[in-house]
């Protein structure tokens, strides 16, 4: 195993297919992260049984056994540091974080988001969107800071959003670009080529843009 991976934990709280699609882009032996340990904040989460078929170290850490946000968020903090986490990826860790621990990992936890930040931080992004009649939504993958749903930008995917869309409809095609850029973002932080600076994400060889995208194309 290259030594030089980067160790690399990982927060669910539910099925964990972005978990999945981490996991799937980890067996390649030239990628630049490994992950050493899932932690779920729920015992029946799925995503655990996904990490143990991985061969790979789990932990439950229940919330509701901690008297405070702090004394929980420092039961991950410990548990990161045993087995030598260099990067955390929440990967629809239903919790929010208290600041002192975002910033003992700052720069160094990722986060993806369904909806392309700043639009639609929260809950029920898929149905703000429809209600909204936006065109496009998507999904984001940031470098996570004390206020919800924020931080420096790695990587967005947009999805058109079709005529007569569904919020389960949406969700799902949302979630498949979800698990396309969150290997890559992960990917680029772990190898260096994304680094943060002045609180914006920057490549050390930016790549050129793509034309307009543009939708409903009503001339096709």
């Amino acid at each position: 195993m290259n030594n030089k991976r980067k160790r690399t934990s990982v927060l669910i709280s539910g099925g964990g297919t972005n978990l999945q699609s981490l996991i799937d882009a980890c067996e390649s032996k030239d990628y630049p992260a490994e992950i050493v340990k899932v932690i779920s904040n729920r015992e029946d989460a799925f995503g655990l049984e996904r990490a143990k078929r991985a061969g790979i170290e789990t932990e439950v850490i229940n919330h509701k056994n901690f008297d405070s946000r702090e004394s929980f968020d420092s039961a991950l903090h410990d548990a990161f540091l045993k087995v030598g986490t260099q990067l955390v990826c929440n990967a629809g860790f239903m919790r929010i974080l208290t600041p002192g621990f975002v910033e003992k990992w700052r720069d160094k936890m990722l986060n993806i988001h369904p909806s392309l930040l700043p639009s639609f931080p929260g809950l029920h992004t898929h149905a703000r969107a429809l209600k909204e009649g936006v065109r496009f939504t998507g999904c984001t993958v940031h470098i996570v800071r004390a206020e919800l749903d924020n931080g420096p930008i790695i990587i967005q995917a947009a999805v058109p959003v079709a005529l007569g869309d569904t919020v389960e409809a949406l969700a799902a095609r949302v979630l498949k670009a979800e698990h396309q850029i969150y290997p890559q973002a992960l990917k680029w932080i772990a190898s260096g080529r994304a680094k943060i600076e002045n609180e914006k994400v920057v490549f050390e060889d930016d790549g050129r843009a793509p034309s307009s995208l543009i939708w409903p194309n009503l001339d096709n």
